[in-house]
């Protein structure tokens, strides 16, 4: 059977020590049933409100560290308001899951994350257009300061700022996948050394921890 994992939440303090968990753990276990699934670990954030982004999220950053470790890929909720009541933050949270490479399933639609409203198709449509906005301003800015630099020194200059470029993509790829794993995406996104191989494990470590040039 497939290893899957179940993710439980409880708007508030009362409902920990009520039936909220009980009712989503057999929800999630009734669907792994069905569907032929295992489910190897559960995980909980209790208190946490709906509304909360999904990596502000205790619980749910630790359930994804054990699925990294285990390469469990499917993640089970009783319902999609259970996963988060914000449209946005659940539309957020699912495509990072989804870029992470994870399935998640409600159980009592497990087309609910896939399903195709106006409502749910508009705000894709920001998304996406925000990300690519902001990829644009990242790549406008660092022209910018690769032209600054180039007259300073009366020299044209790329390392840097392609080093900067590698970073902003390393740090974005980095939850929930291992150094390999990022490597091999980022080279998928044509990041690679100048040979044109893919990067190292701890080409990408150092890339990840220098905060300095993320930042810029």
């Amino acid at each position: 059977m497939d290893c899957a994992v179940a993710y439980y939440r409880t708007s508030s303090q009362t409902n920990v020590d009520g039936d909220s968990v009980p009712r989503q753990r057999a929800a999630c276990a009734a669907h792994a049933t069905r569907a032929g699934l295992t489910i190897r670990q559960e995980f909980t954030d209790a208190a946490v409100k709906g509304a909360d982004r999904i990596d502000a999220r205790a619980g749910f950053q630790t359930m994804l560290a054990w699925c990294a470790e285990h390469d469990c890929r499917i993640i089970i909720v009783e319902n999609a308001s259970r996963f988060a009541r914000d449209l946005i933050v659940q539309e957020t949270g699912y495509q990072m899951l989804q870029q992470a490479g994870y399935t998640l399933v409600a159980s009592d639609d497990p087309d609910a994350f896939t399903a195709s409203t106006p409502t749910q198709d508009l705000i894709r449509q920001v998304l996406g257009a925000v990300a690519q906005f902001e990829k644009a301003n990242l790549v406008a800015k660092l022209k910018a300061a690769r032209d600054r630099k180039s007259a300073q020194l009366g020299r044209r200059i790329e390392g840097p700022l392609k080093d900067a470029a590698q970073v902003a993509a390393a740090r974005r790829l980095a939850p929930s996948r291992s150094l390999r794993a990022v490597a091999e995406a980022m080279a998928e996104e044509g990041f690679r050394t100048a040979t044109g191989t893919v990067l190292s494990a701890a080409h990408v470590s150092r890339l990840i921890k220098d905060i300095r040039l993320a930042s810029r």
